[in-house]
Parts: structure tokens; sequence; C-alpha cells
């Protein structure tokens, strides 16, 4: 069974591109938000394999988000997509994120984690 997942990022194109790439990989994306709020919605109502969740939104932004999924499933798989630094990074893993990705990623990079850190299996292309 495919993975599902959430694309959580503030930008259209780069939730849209990153779903694109997702889906080429065979992780089915069955939701999407903008914002740390809809992504906690998303979750509850979706309850994805997978989030991947970026850190910098307006309002309710990725710290927001993680705090409130861990609250929901202390187990969830979140992945944070960051463009910040180490401060930021300094300040996510008090809440104990899955993995970090920084921006710019590689695909490759992004399937290694979820295959050998996670332990996710993805389908062959």
């Amino acid at each position: 069974m495919p993975i599902s997942a959430i694309v959580v990022d503030d930008e259209d194109d780069i939730v849209n591109t990153f779903t694109e790439l997702l889906e080429l990989y065979k992780i089915n994306v069955i939701g999407t938000a903008k914002d740390g709020k809809d992504a906690v919605e998303q979750f509850k109502k979706l309850r994805p394999d997978v989030v991947f969740l970026d850190i910098m939104m307006p309002e309710f932004d990725g710290y927001y988000a993680l705090k409130e999924i861990r609250m929901i499933d202390e187990s969830a798989i979140v992945i944070l997509v960051t463009g910040g630094g180490p401060e930021d990074i300094d300040k996510l893993s008090e809440l104990n994120p899955s993995a970090i990705i920084h921006k710019p990623y590689q695909m490759d990079t992004l399937m290694h984690v979820l295959q050998d850190d996670l332990k996710l299996e993805i389908p062959s292309k």
C-alpha cells in the first residue's frame, strides 16, 4: 500500500512541485495545507503516514503544527522542510520532529530519510 502524505507550505508553487515530486516516487499526497492550523485539521481528518511541514508560515507556523500534532499522536511521522538556520533547529528539536530536511532539498536525500532513517517502504518507480 502506498505511503500517504500531506504537504504543508504557504507557497502554492512549493506545494505543487513537492506534491508532483512525491507522486513520482509513488507517495500518495492526500492533502495539502497553507498554514499550521490547517495542517493540524488535515492531520486529524486524514491521518496520513507522513506530514511534510514547512516551518516559516504566517500566523500559525510549523512550530504550532508540530506541537499540536505531537499532542494528537506523539508517534506521528512529521518531517520538517526548512530553510532556517541552526537556531530554528535547536528550537524544533525540543518538539521531536521525525526528521529535518533543509531547503533546497534533493529527492535522493528525502528518499534516504524515508527509507533508511524512518524505515518506510517506498514502491519502485
